[in-house]
């Protein structure tokens, strides 16, 4: 079974939050950078990295998307800030160049 990832994008300003899953983070994050990855992402600009969670099952991954999507924008900041706490774009450690 694939693994899947679980990752949040932001605008620059951090105004803007968009939850998705993937099998690929990478190639997803230049998806996204390259105006490809979804209509929501290229409309508001979210094309930092900011968040990101690693499952060993796609189907785990997208239950916890679904989670997340549905919690109030406090606690994903919580939950951002609690792994990274300046909210800085965390495309280079998965091998993006910013």
């Amino acid at each position: 079974m694939n693994s899947g990832c679980v990752y949040i994008m932001s605008n620059k300003n951090r105004t803007t939050l968009y939850i998705g899953v993937t099998s690929n983070l990478t190639a997803r994050v230049l998806e996204h950078r390259n105006g490809t990855g979804s209509k929501f992402t290229s409309k508001y600009n979210c094309f930092d990295l900011i968040y990101f969670e690693y499952y060993p099952s796609i189907v785990v991954a997208i239950a916890r998307e679904k989670q997340l999507k549905n919690w109030h924008r406090d606690w994903k900041i919580n939950l951002i800030k609690s792994e990274n706490t300046e909210l800085l774009d965390l495309s280079n450690s998965v091998g993006v160049d910013g």
